[in-house]
């Protein structure tokens, strides 16, 4: 297999997945702050110009980080990354759709890309609020969510790997205070070693 991604991108989620799993894959960097997601080499392969984009053993391609991290767990069920229970597997599910869509689509795309949610220059401060009050609201559903729990779903599942890169991005990049039930989920997947083999392969701190 073949994980395209990008150094502390969303794509680090799938990365740490696949760590994880044991399965052999190759993991190939993609320039994307130099347009490498545009170009025909990449386009010919993925059309939506976007990471984790996962080129699997028969060729056939997987896009969408939460399709991807299901079909991880799936597939790999010795890696025990796949909730034992309907309600561990939706309660994954629930958490990696709201970090995608909500946390990171919603708020800090807006944080970062005001320009795609506002085309007048003047709106783009408005945009940048909303993004990042969406992005603290998140972290708090986040803190609610792990009250109680090492994890996600109680065990650790592929439902961590979406909430981990959004806390990543908050305490690496926005620098903001964690919430005391996600910054411990943080200390304690910064301390997997399928984390820590990734973080260092990304060039990540």
């Amino acid at each position: 297999m073949k994980l395209y991604y990008a150094p502390g991108a969303c794509s680090l989620g799938i990365h740490v997945l696949l760590e994880e799993s044991g399965a052999a894959y190759e993991p190939t960097l993609l320039n994307i702050r130099e347009g490498a997601q545009f170009k025909p080499e990449f386009t010919s392969i993925n059309a939506k110009s976007k990471v984790p984009t996962l080129v699997r053993d028969d060729q056939s391609v997987l896009t969408e980080f939460t399709a991807i991290a299901y079909w991880i767990a799936a597939k790999y069920p010795a890696a025990k990354l796949m909730p034992a229970t309907a309600e561990g597997q939706a309660t994954a599910l629930e958490a990696t759709d709201y970090a995608v869509a909500t946390i990171h689509m919603q708020g800090f795309s807006r944080m970062f890309r005001p320009a795609n949610f506002a085309p007048s220059e003047g709106d783009h401060e408005a945009v940048k609020a909303r993004g990042l009050e969406i992005f603290n609201k998140g972290l708090a559903w986040l803190d609610r969510a792990l009250e109680g729990r090492d994890y996600i779903a109680g065990d650790f599942s592929f439902g961590d790997a979406a909430p981990f890169y959004v806390t990543f991005w908050a305490a690496a990049r926005l620098k903001l205070d964690l919430p005391k039930n996600v910054a411990a989920h943080y200390e304690r997947m910064k301390a997997r070693p399928a984390v820590q083999r990734v973080m260092a392969r990304e060039g990540l701190s």
